[in-house]
This record gives C-alpha cells, sequence and structure tokens, in this order.
C-alpha cells in the first residue's frame, strides 16, 4: 500500500484497538503509516497506551475534566493533547488522508463531519452519522468529495460485492441472533446486562452489545445500507445467521447472489477500508468451511425482537424519525445497562418516545430536519422524552 496518514477517532473502543492492530501489523510488514490524531471517551489509560504504540500528533480525550491528568499521562509522548468537543472535531479536522469514525453514539458526528468537510477518506464505524444525518451527512460527503467506506461488517460486505448497482434487486444483511436468539421472553425480561453483552461471536463494547442482543443494531444497520447505498427499505431484508460467516448478500436481476464470507473478525473490513482499493496481508483467522460443516438461516423473531420493525418504520417515516430512534435507544440502553430498567423496556422506551415525538408540536419528527442544527433538536427532544419514560418505568 502507498503511505497514509491515518487518524482514529474513537481509539479505545473495540474498533479502535482493531484499527490499531491492523496498522501495527500493516507498520511491520514495511507499510509507512503515519498517525495523525487519536481521541478517546473516558479512558485515559487505555488512550496513553494506543499514544505509546501509534505515536500521533494530537490526542483527544471527550471528558473536558481529564485536560491536565491526560497532559501528564502523555507527557514525554511528543503528542498535543485536547479536551472536550472541541478537541474531537479538531482531531477531525487535521491532515489525515483517512479517518476512521469508531465513536460510539451522537458524539462522533461532529468529529466525522470535520473530516468529511476536508474531502478525507472515512471509514465508517459510527452508525450515528447516518442513522442520525442520513441525507445531509451523504451530501456533505458529496459536496466535499469525501469517499464514504464503510466497517461494519454487514455493509464492508455489501461495498466488497456491489458491482452493478443499477442491477440489484435486494440487499440481505445477516445478523447473528444475540445472545437471546434462542431465549424465551420470560427470560429475556429477566435478563442481565453481562448477559446481554455477552455476544456469541463477537466481541464488542457493552452499547452495541445490547444492541445487537435486541436486535436494534440490525436495524440501526438497515438505515445505514439505505443511506449507504441508496436502496428503499423494501429492497432490504434482515435474515439471521447465527455462524457470523456470511455477513451479507446482494441479490441481482439475473437471480446471481453474491456474498462475502469471512471469519466474524472485524480487522477484516478494517484492512480493506485501509488499503482499499488494494488489500493487504493480515494475520485473520481463515475460514475453513470443512471444518463449519454447515451454514445456517432463519427469519428474525417480530415478536421477540421489536427493534427491526422499529427501525424499518422509521425509515419509512423520515429523516427525523430515524434520528429520533437513535437517540432514544442509546438513553434506553443506557439506564438497562445502569440497572434502572428491565432489558424488554428498552424496545418499550423507544416505542413510547417515538410515539411522543410524532404528535409533537414544537419538535416534529415527521419532516426531515434541513440543517444540523434541527438533527440536535430532535436529538436532544428524543433523549428527553426517553429520560422521561425510563424513570417512570424505572420508579414503577
Amino acid at each position: 500500500m502507498t503511505a497514509r496518514s491515518v487518524s482514529i477517532l474513537g481509539v479505545t473502543g473495540s474498533v479502535g484497538q482493531s484499527t490499531l492492530q491492523v496498522i501495527e501489523e500493516l507498520r511491520a510488514q514495511g507499510a509507512e503509516i503515519e498517525v495523525e490524531a487519536v481521541t478517546a471517551g473516558a479512558n485515559l489509560k487505555a488512550l496513553a497506551e494506543s499514544c505509546r504504540r501509534l505515536r500521533p500528533k494530537f490526542a483527544a480525550i471527550a471528558d473536558p475534566a481529564q485536560l491536565d491528568a491526560a497532559r501528564e499521562a502523555l507527557a514525554g509522548l511528543e503528542v498535543e493533547v485536547g479536551a472536550g468537543a472541541a478537541a474531537l472535531a479538531e482531531a477531525g479536522a487535521r491532515p489525515a488522508g483517512w479517518v476512521m469514525s469508531a465513536i460510539v453514539g451522537a458524539t462522533g458526528l461532529a468529529p466525522t463531519m470535520a473530516a468529511v468537510r476536508r474531502g478525507a477518506a472515512v471509514a465508517l464505524a459510527n452508525k450515528e452519522c447516518l442513522v442520525c444525518a442520513g441525507p445531509l451527512f451523504i451530501e456533505a460527503a458529496r459536496a466535499h468529495g469525501a469517499r464514504l467506506l464503510p466497517v461494519d461488517s454487514e455493509h464492508n460486505a455489501i461495498f466488497q460485492v456491489l458491482t452493478h448497482p443499477e442491477r440489484v434487486e435486494k440487499l440481505t444483511l445477516t445478523a447473528s441472533g444475540g445472545p437471546f436468539r434462542v431465549a424465551s421472553r420470560e427470560a429475556m425480561a429477566a435478563a442481565t446486562p453481562d448477559q446481554a453483552c455477552a455476544h456469541p461471536r463477537w466481541s464488542m463494547g457493552r452499547k452495541i452489545s445490547v444492541d445487537s442482543a435486541t436486535l436494534m443494531n440490525k436495524g440501526l444497520e438497515l438505515i445505514e445500507a439505505s443511506y449507504l447505498f441508496g436502496f428503499k427499505s423494501e429492497l432490504i431484508d434482515v435474515i439471521v445467521h447465527p455462524e457470523s460467516v456470511v455477513h451479507s448478500f446482494v441479490h441481482y436481476v439475473d437471480g446471481s447472489v453474491l456474498a462475502q464470507l469471512g471469519s466474524p473478525d472485524m480487522r477484516i473490513p478494517i484492512a480493506y477500508a485501509l488499503t482499499w482499493p488494494d488489500r493487504a496481508q493480515v494475520s485473520t483467522q481463515r475460514l475453513d468451511l470443512a471444518q463449519l460443516g454447515a451454514l445456517t438461516f432463519e427469519a428474525p423473531d417480530g415478536d421477540k425482537f421489536p427493534a427491526l420493525d422499529l427501525a424499518r418504520q422509521a425509515l419509512d417515516a423520515g429523516a427525523a424519525a430515524t434520528t429520533a430512534l437513535s437517540a432514544a435507544n442509546e438513553i434506553a440502553v443506557e439506564a438497562f445497562l445502569a440497572g434502572r430498567i428491565g432489558f424488554l423496556d428498552i424496545c418499550r422506551i423507544v416505542e413510547q418516545a417515538m410515539a411522543v415525538l410524532a404528535g409533537d408540536g414544537t419538535v416534529s419528527i415527521a419532516k426531515s430536519p434541513t440543517s444540523f442544527d434541527e438533527v440536535a433538536a430532535v436529538d436532544q427532544a428524543a433523549r428527553r422524552e426517553a429520560q422521561r419514560i425510563a424513570g417512570s418505568l424505572a420508579a414503577a
């Protein structure tokens, strides 16, 4: 691969750490990869370790109260240090040709937009950029000449086999089914955060692990796929595939179905995005189909996992509704992880918050936002409503 300057927004999370590993391996092979900037949420220890390994020029931590501690922890590494939202945005704005957007949640929108506005190649692992601001984000990328490289395994798979988009009949996203695929609703109602985060195939952060357990993660990916590839919701299916080997299907008008297969390892799509349009040698586990023996598929259970229908309804309603869906879900997942609500309450909160906002005369989700300020207004309204509902459930 050619020499490359990169930044990692969200270096301490699971995707960020996988990106770090890929960079180290490619550097060991002689690749010239300079790290411009890295960011973290609040994990200062992991940020310092990442800086020691990557040697970035700039490091930012989201928590402004940790600025002095960050400067002390990174002393001697010849790295500029910043803290707070402005510092995260600066990390995205710094002159890296390739930017990994892996900050979890709506916090990742501003720094990713900073990278988009200077025309960077953006490896997109942050869901909220598209779910919260899809049309505006896609239009900004087009206007500034930014290249969006999907990193989610499902979207990366489509990206790899979408050779004739004008001849596509439909897309099919695969879902592992999460830890509760065969669980009863009674067991799901009693599920603990640790049980919800015990994903059978992937190693991920706690928020995205809970999203995978509710299948909201797949609902958000359905929304992303629609915005990324320009297909309406009725042309995007979801199928449960517990082995997590086939990452997506693209169905063509001649009856051909193309799929990308690989071991469930995020380093595969990360390496593809980092070296695109080339491919690099990476020491990921090789797929052994004979050892697997069989690949299984089943339809998702809409009664047990209503998140998929909620996401599809939001996509059909428009961009403001997908913004509200994502924001309400973040609040509900936080409440579950804090032990304030039950697992099945997550989707109840999202559904009720969406219903309230649909009839709200002050912040309507019946139309698409025309600015990022409007996106922020819908996001905050949905968070307030979800917090109110979560508080009522917790007090009951």
